[in-house]
């Protein structure tokens, strides 16, 4: 896939979301990225097999363990290897566009797209920043960007594992099972709110950036 932000016009719709890649020859990247394309391409985090289980949920899959919750125990199902392996320095002086050395929000949020012709949700940007900004700077730096650069994409397998019908976005059923399958019972009533707190696009579905928010706040208030 080429482009930045995910963006190839040949892909179909849902067919990757998330973390920012690298553009050819180190070219600017664009604005936020058109409807159905989001994410880091294929061989770079991307995942299209089912896995096949993980924290002893058969055929299941847990959100990445360790920020914002418990640790799940055993290592989640990974993709297969790739060929060639994401050129971090790339991606991260591609996205510091000031070249401050430094990644902030705003440059975070214009990087990562979500699927649709809104913004990628600023505070799901500023939850992930803050969870991987260990010197309290409010900004990123390229050791610290590795870290996160992996979280987003172990978000995007989970996200695409439990968006069982491809369609881009995960609707009330599809989060139930996901947010069951990490181990938590919650009302169905429970699960008509977070669609209506979450929703922000009035499609009765979920994008992967507030799907992101939505599970990892509920890792830190249910637990």
């Amino acid at each position: 896939m080429s482009g930045y932000g995910g963006y190839n016009p040949s892909a179909p719709p849902g067919a990757s979301y998330g973390a920012p890649s690298a553009p050819p020859g180190g070219a600017a990247p664009p604005g936020n990225a058109p409807p159905g394309s989001y994410g880091a391409p294929a061989g770079y985090g991307g995942y299209n097999a089912q896995p096949a289980g993980y924290n002893g949920q058969p055929g299941g899959y847990g959100p990445p363990g360790g920020y914002g919750g418990p640790a799940y125990q055993g290592a989640p199902p990974q993709a297969p290897p790739p060929q060639q392996g994401p050129n971090l320095q790339q991606i991260f002086t591609s996205v510091d566009r000031d070249q401050s050395g430094q990644i902030s929000v705003n440059e975070l949020q214009s990087a990562l797209s979500n699927g649709t012709w809104q913004p990628f949700n600023p505070e799901t940007v500023r939850l992930m920043i803050s969870m991987f900004d260990k010197d309290g700077n409010g900004t990123i730096n390229f050791q610290e960007f590795g870290a996160l650069w992996n979280y987003i994409n172990d978000w995007q397998r989970t996200f695409r594992f439990y968006d069982r019908d491809n369609s881009g976005s995960i609707d009330q059923n599809e989060l139930q099972t996901a947010i069951t399958s990490f181990g938590f019972r919650l009302s169905s009533k429970f699960y008509g709110l977070l669609m209506k707190k979450f929703d922000r696009t009035g499609s009765r579905t979920i994008t992967f950036d507030d799907f992101i928010q939505c599970c990892v706040l509920i890792q830190v208030k249910v637990v």
